[in-house]
């Protein structure tokens, strides 16, 4: 007996009830941030164009958060200064929505060929899971530019795993030239022996900070010499949602108390990344290695708020793809267990209270996760099609199925 999932006119049915409760789950379930990070973009712009003002004094309304990016990201959000606010938000949100069509695209297509699932359907459950995920759902109420900033760095992944190669860099440079931490990307491009793509991507970044230089040299100089050594200007480094090593250490008070143990904690991952990025690219498997850096960039950064930690996903999802390909249940159950846990907002419980082994180990949740994917990542060129038990023709679109055990 066909379930509903099996036909053309079950499928389009079970897709709207998907996005329709996942639209109220959106709507109800998640703290709505209020586009709070885009208005302090868009008001720092536009008091440095319309009333002469100083890009790193600016402090949103009522709050003592001011821009925290690089010079070049101002020059970049130039355009909000032409546009009303409802325009600005609705401009976040599009180019927020675009860059994660364009990351599903790059990082699920495989495996929705390789399992023959209905194309469409699949992208719609795909989207509707990813829009759940806290990470994404806070990008887009807050209205962050990480999505963006991680298309433009995955567009260099595909060049390079396309065998395009010698036009990568620009994505990696752009990235690190509007925030500081996409910058490791250059890192994985040296470590994995891609001299000349590493040198375009410093060539961009170097160029693009140059020009924001020239345009406005006071804001650089206040950047660079000040204000970003301030950690004050982006909240207390021990508040919950900050889920780094140093937010960890933080959150220890006087036990993670050491100037040594932060730096001695980053050069482990930091060579753990190295070792395992390597290893991928021998293994012909790009998108793992993009994968890796972005985990090591959350854990290693001083601040990884929990909409930084888009990042982290591309890993989640390749590992996701990888226990599909193989069969194996208990990778599934663990990918199961940490999107849940991602989803749940789950860290917040211990906002108010950061003392005792719970709070060690469920404030510091989201770091576990992404420590457990830098190591268990698979990589490797995709294998061929499982055999399959059972491939059934509906209305001209396959369904598929496999029994196939792995050892």
């Amino acid at each position: 007996m066909r379930t509903a999932l099996e036909t053309p006119a079950g499928r389009p049915v079970a897709a709207g009830l998907l996005i329709a409760a996942t639209a109220a789950f959106l709507v109800t379930v998640p703290l709505f941030r209020h586009f709070f990070d885009v208005g302090v973009y868009y008001g720092a712009v536009g008091d440095w164009v319309h009333h002469g003002g100083r890009i790193y004094d600016y402090l949103s309304p009522g709050t003592h958060y001011g821009f925290t990016y690089p010079p070049f990201a101002a020059v970049a959000m130039l355009p909000m200064a032409l546009v009303p606010w409802p325009a600005a938000v609705a401009v976040s949100i599009t180019l927020s929505l675009v860059a994660s069509a364009l990351l599903l695209h790059w990082l699920a297509a495989p495996a929705v060929r390789r399992e023959r699932w209905v194309r469409w359907f699949a992208f719609a459950v795909i989207g509707c899971l990813f829009a759940l995920l806290e990470p994404v759902n806070d990008t887009f109420s807050f209205g962050q530019v990480n999505l963006v900033l991680c298309a433009l760095v995955f567009a260099d992944a595909r060049l390079l795993a396309t065998g395009h190669g010698k036009y990568a860099g620009v994505g990696i440079g752009l990235a690190a030239a509007v925030k500081l931490t996409p910058a490791l990307y250059i890192g994985y491009l040296l470590v994995t022996g891609r001299r000349r793509q590493a040198a375009t991507a410093t060539a961009t970044a170097a160029g693009a900070t140059l020009l924001a230089a020239l345009i406005d040299p006071a804001a650089s100089r206040t950047f660079w010499s000040t204000a970003l050594w301030d950690t004050g200007r982006v909240g207390s480094l021990s508040y919950v949602s900050n889920q780094s090593l140093q937010g960890v250490l933080a959150r220890l008070g006087p036990y993670g108390d050491s100037r040594a143990l932060w730096p001695a904690c980053a050069a482990v991952v930091l060579a753990v990344w190295a070792y395992r990025c390597r290893a991928a690219v021998r293994a012909g498997d790009e998108r793992a290695g993009f994968a890796l850096t972005g985990l090591a960039a959350c854990l290693v950064s001083p601040v990884t708020w929990v909409h930084h930690l888009v990042w982290a996903l591309p890993a989640l999802l390749l590992v996701t793809d990888s226990a599909l390909r193989r069969r194996h249940r208990g990778l599934l159950v663990a990918c199961a267990v940490s999107y849940v846990l991602l989803c749940a907002s789950v860290v917040w419980l211990w906002r108010a209270d950061s003392g005792g082994l719970d709070a060690f180990l469920g404030s510091n949740t989201y770091v576990w996760i992404t420590l457990w994917l830098l190591v268990a990542l698979p990589f490797g060129r995709p294998e061929s099609v499982p055999a399959t038990t059972a491939i059934r023709q509906y209305g001209g679109e396959r369904i598929f199925r496999s029994d196939q055990r792995h050892t």
